[in-house]
């Protein structure tokens, strides 16, 4: 087993399936108790280090070890001393000291995490760092494809959208790839990443045109906090020609899964008819990310690699 969960390209075939069947094996023992907890990481320490405001995925690892017994410690970068001028290696040696025996880290530095592991001999798990990877979120969107469609292997997956600036689009790609699935990159040039013919994924600019062939669509969010230029004319444009509306809904295969990795802008991305309907699993992408984050943590502290109890 790896000692750190950097990124989805650490993650070979078996390791990867070992982490989603293992996330499996947790909810069913959770499903059977009165108390949702298991005393698997009773006495061990898991630090949520946020650099970047987040409130979905610091929730879900928090919840993951607290399911797991692990004691929890938040620790956002504002009203901190990183807010006063603290290096992440200083920050890295208190951790160090508190005895952390794993590092949750969200920074907007792509590579962050990377460095983190250099300096702390707890695991690090990559919470998101830039516009490089969020491993966790392929993990559970994976986990999410299975459950809902039974496999993985020769998947049909549209990624749709914001490319540029998503972590989340890259993380998808390697994990889905290395596990049997097809991705495709819908996106206006101008959100596509340069290099990206070097990516295990097909890419493509029209998104009607791969509708009626795609297994999965998931849809990302434009993310116009990281935008420092004009990436397309105007919202409505984008929605015209990348939005999900119930219109483009209706060309997927009658199975066809939509998802988001949220948080999701309503009308823009995703027509709220959709987001909502029957066929997505974007509610589900966020019960899953627990289980998922919870076989994380245990398979990196435990060590062991048998099923949970």
């Amino acid at each position: 087993m790896i000692t750190h969960l950097l990124s989805a390209a650490d993650l070979d075939r078996d390791t990867a399936t070992l982490l989603l069947d293992t996330a499996r094996q947790l909810g069913a023992a959770l499903s059977g108790r009165e108390v949702k907890k298991l005393p698997t990481l009773r006495g061990r320490t898991v630090v949520n280090l946020f650099y970047e405001d987040s409130t979905r995925t610091r929730v879900s690892f928090e919840a993951a070890a607290k399911r797991l017994s692990a004691d929890v410690v938040n620790f956002s970068a504002k009203g901190s001393s990183v807010s006063k001028g603290e290096s992440l290696k200083d920050t890295a040696w208190t951790l160090q000291a508190m005895g952390a025996d794993a590092v949750v880290i969200r920074h907007p530095a792509s590579g962050a995490p990377h460095r983190l592991a250099q300096w702390v001999d707890g695991s690090v798990l990559n919470a998101g760092d830039g516009t490089h990877e969020h491993p966790t979120q392929a993990l559970l969107d994976a986990y999410t494809m299975r459950e809902r469609m039974g496999r993985l292997e020769g998947l049909r997956v549209a990624i749709v959208g914001d490319v540029l600036h998503s972590r989340v689009a890259r993380s998808n790609v390697l994990l889905l790839r290395t596990l049997g699935a097809e991705v495709t990159l819908v996106a206006p040039p101008t959100l596509l990443p340069v290099g990206v013919e070097s990516w295990p994924a097909k890419v493509s600019y029209d998104f009607d045109e791969m509708l009626p062939k795609t297994d999965v669509v998931m849809m990302l969010r434009v993310q116009r906090e990281r935008m420092t230029d004009s990436f397309f004319p105007s919202v409505r444009e984008y929605s015209r020609r990348y939005g999900l509306d119930v219109r483009r809904a209706a060309m997927l295969p009658e199975h066809g899964l939509v998802m988001h990795p949220g948080p999701m802008v309503r009308g823009m991305e995703i027509a709220p008819e959709v987001a909502d309907s029957p066929r997505s699993a974007i509610v589900e992408q966020v019960a899953n990310g627990v289980l998922v984050r919870m076989a994380a943590l245990y398979l990196l502290l435990s060590g062991e690699k048998g099923t949970a109890e």
